[in-house]
């Protein structure tokens, strides 16, 4: 099997954002950006490829630890333990679902499949108590907790056939895989995908490419792996940056891979040799990804 490795002088800074914990990065179709969060900056913020423009919303949270499209043109927000809603032009916001309370967790990734319904996740605030669950939300407030005993979620995405769901948790080292029925927004037969925890490397953020692949970024390993369906790994990006966290196509074919980043755990010495940590990169022409699906959300 061959393995392409991509240079690293491929990788372009598209933000300079310096965030804390950049995070959740989407590609909007309609407004024709790149919308993303600074989870511990409580920041939501969006880049304009066309224009570079770069706009910040602030939120009054602890943590602003994940995002959603939504149908209405509005985002979901996930602020600590509850879901909110961002109305299309950036003014007030609708609390709208409380996902989870009495344990000292956060929401973190999360992703929406193609019938509109948000698969989301929670995580210790520790980073090492398995206090977390998986949950589907749906636009009607339905919140159904589909399994517990996990550290840290990440890495939610669905193959481009809609028959298979992965889902990471960092802190075990490891991605799943289980088949996805659509139709009755059910998983079952969750078996191994990708196991690090020899190694103990940390897979976060990924994404879906539209051939099936699975691209992984990795928290304290510098470096994007792109995953066959199979689980074979043939592209790894090295990056400037320890701290990848997520990432996922954008432009308006869907052929620049958008990348965040993180300054967090990184004391003042890395900062200084890794002037890129906490920016929003951008690598060109590597593969091509598919249209976010949109929250349906009932009025």
């Amino acid at each position: 099997m061959t393995r392409d490795t991509i240079p690293a002088h491929r990788v372009e800074t598209a933000v300079a954002a310096a965030d804390i914990l950049g995070e959740t990065p989407l590609w909007c179709d309609r407004s024709r950006k790149l919308w993303w969060l600074d989870i511990d900056g409580r920041r939501h913020q969006s880049f304009d490829p066309a224009t570079g423009a770069h706009s910040i919303s602030s939120y009054d949270c602890q943590f602003l630890g994940s995002q959603a499209l939504t149908a209405d043109g509005s985002h979901l927000l996930a602020q600590d333990l509850r879901l909110s809603r961002r109305a299309p032009d950036g003014g007030l916001q609708n609390r709208m679902f409380e996902v989870e309370s009495g344990l000292d967790n956060r929401l973190n990734d999360g992703r929406v499949d193609a019938r509109g319904r948000l698969w989301i996740g929670t995580m210790d605030n520790q980073l090492h108590r398995p206090n977390g669950s998986l949950y589907r939300v749906t636009g009607d407030g339905q919140v159904m907790r589909l399994f517990g005993d996990v550290i840290v979620t990440n890495g939610i995405a669905f193959s481009p056939d809609n028959r298979t769901l992965y889902f990471t948790d960092t802190r075990r080292y490891c991605t799943w895989m289980f088949e996805f029925d659509l139709d009755h927004g059910a998983i079952r037969n969750k078996r191994v995908f990708a196991d690090y925890s020899a190694s103990q490397e940390r897979p976060d953020g990924a994404c879906v490419d539209v051939d099936g692949g699975l691209w992984t970024a990795f928290f304290a390993g510098s470096r994007l792996v792109r995953y066959r369906p199979d689980g074979k790994i043939d592209t790894v990006i090295p990056l400037p940056v320890t701290n990848p966290t997520c990432l996922c196509f954008g432009g308006s074919d869907l052929r620049t891979l958008f990348v965040t980043t993180a300054r967090k755990f990184l004391d003042r010495q890395q900062l200084h040799v890794e002037p890129q940590a906490g920016h929003l990169l951008a690598i060109h022409g590597v593969g091509q990804g598919l249209p976010e699906h949109r929250f349906s959300i009932a009025e």
